[in-house]
């Protein structure tokens, strides 16, 4: 091989190299997530951040000469940050289904991952760690590898840092056109910088510690004799993750509508009657307290900073407080509750059963442990069946159908046995264990632990056909956008199972339908929520076109 071919052939390796660096800084931070999985691909599109340093780096060697060492330390590390901030904005967005604050929402992380801990053998946890480590590890390598070819090329060759300062500065004049005109070509396709979601969530932060004005509403009027009730129990039960899709997607509701059908049957056998809205959750795939509080406030709470203030404001009326002053007992039955929950004192709950103090030994279903029957089961022994006692107001946001839904609990149908230490026969048992969570489609899981607490409201309802009861359930929100599905709805549904006609009637009158089939479109957001129940709850005479009684109302 003569001379010139060997140095053709060594140029035409070394412009290789030098491509190939630029293609993967410039993936690394524009990426996309294939939806609903982990993984990511490339979309063609550029990064201006990229463009601008490489039009840095072209003009550091033309006046200074080779990058120091440090130097692409640093900048290697950077690409790294830029790398990991945009994987945590496309994916953590495209599979929770929101777009993420994450001054409020790395607490929920935080707890995730240490129920993670709690809940994963040793060795997955050190593999998850090894690969995490790992990865970031070769991450470094790839940026670091990259950003020193370009910049020993851009040293050696004037003619390419003319080419690559050139390009650098075309490329960003390109974007800042595309942002500041509508009538700029929108070619070549440029990504989001990465640097404007870091931007944004800092003014999360400076929103956050600087108290930028909540914008939370007044209180709305909390007062209801409760006439209609006639010393009913009310159990409002925030069944989690109980959205929208079951309806909207033709394969879920049409895998769910036995257990809808059992249901009905259950309401209709015992002598109750049901009615069913979509109401507009606050949140989606996660932040159910949000749901929680607009629920019994009465007040839209859409964020963390909302949720905050509120819990700050005690004289702020609730359900809790209304039903407490018309002599009722308020109790919460919280079995993912494992930690102090200073919210308790807001809401002046007489009795919280935390999971500890549910106090279940039968074996763990995933990472919640308790299965949503054997919550029931507790709460029908311990607070519904005692006598005298006054009525009850329950607060009940069950765990069985929380992400990631599997395993699912068997149906018990020996209520009594749920709280005795082995509640389950052993073949049933180990089916049901053996259903782990499938993490690239976990449609299934969601349809099984739905169908399981259906199927275990039907179990319940006939065991106790005689008891008063009015049991509100109802979605906190739609599941993660990796079940719920792109550009999902924030609609839930709502349930009102009840003896009373009256009630009944009177929540169609606020947009609700008989039966569990909710109409379109949603009767309203969900904090309106409280009022139709207190309003359906009053006695007729204190109803819109009633002469006014007397109500009773939640003191201030």
């Amino acid at each position: 091989m003569t001379p010139v071919r060997r140095i053709s052939l060594a140029g035409a390796a070394y412009a290789m190299r030098v491509l190939l660096a630029c293609v993967l800084l410039n993936a690394a931070v524009t990426f996309h997530n294939v939806w609903p999985t982990l993984g990511v691909h490339w979309p063609g599109e550029l990064s201006v951040e990229i463009a601008v340093l490489l039009l840095g780096l072209a003009v550091s060697n033309a006046r200074r000469g080779r990058t120091p060492r440090p130097v692409l330390v640093l900048l290697s590390t950077l690409v790294v940050l830029l790398a990991l901030g945009r994987y945590a904005d496309v994916t953590v967005s495209a599979l929770y289904g929101r777009d993420i604050n994450l001054y409020w929402d790395a607490p929920q992380f935080a707890s995730v991952a240490g129920m993670l801990m709690r809940v994963a053998s040793p060795w997955a946890v050190a593999g998850i760690a090894a690969g995490a480590v790992l990865a970031l590890g070769l991450l470094y390598a790839a940026a670091r590898w990259s950003l020193g070819q370009v910049d020993e090329a851009l040293h050696a060759c004037r003619a390419l840092r003319l080419a690559v300062g050139v390009s650098g500065l075309a490329l960003s004049g390109c974007f800042a056109a595309q942002q500041l005109s509508d009538a700029a070509p929108l070619l070549p396709r440029f990504s989001i910088p990465v640097t404007r979601s870091y931007a944004t969530q800092f003014m999360h932060v400076w929103d956050a510690v600087f108290g930028r004005d909540s914008s939370l509403s007044p209180s709305p009027p909390m007062h209801s004799s409760l006439a209609a009730l006639k010393g009913a129990d009310v159990l409002l039960v925030f069944m989690e993750s109980y959205g929208s899709v079951t309806y909207d997607r033709p394969g879920f509701a049409s895998a769910l509508q036995p257990a809808r059908q059992r249901l009905v049957a259950a309401i209709k056998d015992t002598g109750r009657g049901v009615v069913s809205a979509f109401v507009t959750s606050p949140t989606f795939g996660g932040g159910s307290v949000l749901a929680h509080l607009s629920v019994l406030s009465g007040v839209q709470v859409r964020n963390q900073e909302q949720y905050t203030v509120l819990m700050m404001q005690k004289r702020r009326p609730t359900l809790v407080s209304l039903f407490k002053a018309a002599g009722y007992r308020a109790v919460a039955v919280m079995p993912g509750l494992r930690e102090r929950w200073p919210e308790g004192a807001f809401y002046g709950f007489d009795t919280i059963y935390g999971a500890d103090a549910l106090d279940y030994h039968g074996p763990a279903f995933g990472w919640w442990r308790i299965p949503d029957q054997y919550s029931l089961a507790f709460l029908d022994a311990r607070e519904l069946q005692p006598h005298p006692r006054k009525p009850l107001l329950v607060f009940f946001p069950t765990v069985s159908t929380h992400t990631p839904f599997a395993p699912t609990p068997p149906l018990q149908p020996d209520w009594r046995r749920m709280l005795s230490p082995q509640p389950f026969d052993p073949e049933p048992l180990q089916s049901a264990l053996t259903r782990t969570p499938v993490w690239t489609d976990m449609g299934q899981a969601y349809l099984q632990s739905v169908q399981y607490f259906l199927d275990s409201l039907s179990s319940y309802l006939r065991l106790r056909p005689g008891d008063n009861l009015v049991i509100i359930v109802l979605g906190d929100h739609q599941p993660a956008a990796n079940v719920s599905g792109e550009g999902a709805s924030w609609d839930v549904p709502v349930h009102v199972i009840a003896s009373s006609p009256a009630i009944l009637a009177a929540l169609q009158a606020d947009g609700f339908r008989t039966g569990l089939t909710p109409a379109r479109p949603a009767a309203g957001s969900m904090d309106e929520l409280a009022h139709w129940m207190l309003t359906a709850f009053g006695s007729p005479a204190t109803r819109p076109g009633s002469a006014v009684q007397t109500p009773v109302a939640a003191p201030p």
